[in-house]
């Protein structure tokens, strides 16, 4: 099956939706019951970033905005908020990756870091604009790292194990026309 078929498009689009519900269900397994001082990484965001960079047509808009808003429905964080943001990193490194097609992985791990951090601070600041009770900021700044430093690893699984790669110079999109 190639990356044009509609069955393949169907069933990545529908993988993705498989794996952000595999993720939540570990996010709200109770695997300790006491308070940590740090937060794991956002591992939805960070497979969210990969696949936009590599296949931006197996994650349409759509598809994020529904996975990013039932993650901040069941982790009870402000409905949408996050969701919004989330998306616009992705769409952001949708328009970017056919520059960050050519350039190496260094390139674009740090692209992806200065969208991280916006991010951050971005929900931080409407948060407090808001007047909603904004996280510690060790916990965000722990986040923050723990997902930065997991982006390589996040990479190599979507990559080696689920099949989703950089597209190359010459390949077709769905809707046949070259990426």
């Amino acid at each position: 099956m190639n990356d044009l078929s509609p069955t393949r498009l169907f069933l990545m689009r529908a993988a993705f939706l498989l794996l952000t519900l595999v993720i939540l269900v570990f996010q709200l397994l109770p695997l300790e019951t006491t308070a940590r001082s740090w937060v794991g990484p956002d591992i939805l965001l960070a497979f969210a970033f990969a696949w936009c960079l590599r296949r931006p047509e197996y994650v349409p808009a759509l598809t994020l905005a529904v996975a990013f808003l039932l993650a901040d429905l069941l982790l009870q964080r402000p409905p949408g908020l996050w969701s919004l943001l989330a998306l616009i990193g992705c769409e952001n490194l949708k328009s970017r990756g056919r520059s960050l097609r050519d350039a190496g992985f260094g390139v674009e791990w740090m692209t992806v870091t200065v969208i991280l951090i916006a991010l951050a601070v971005l929900n931080r600041l409407v948060l407090a604009l808001a007047l909603v009770d904004v996280p510690m900021l060790t916990l965000s700044l722990s986040e923050l790292a723990t997902t930065i430093l997991i982006y390589p690893a996040i990479v190599a699984v979507t990559h080696w194990v689920m099949g989703v790669r950089k597209t190359a110079p010459g390949d077709l999109d769905a809707l046949g026309q070259r990426v």
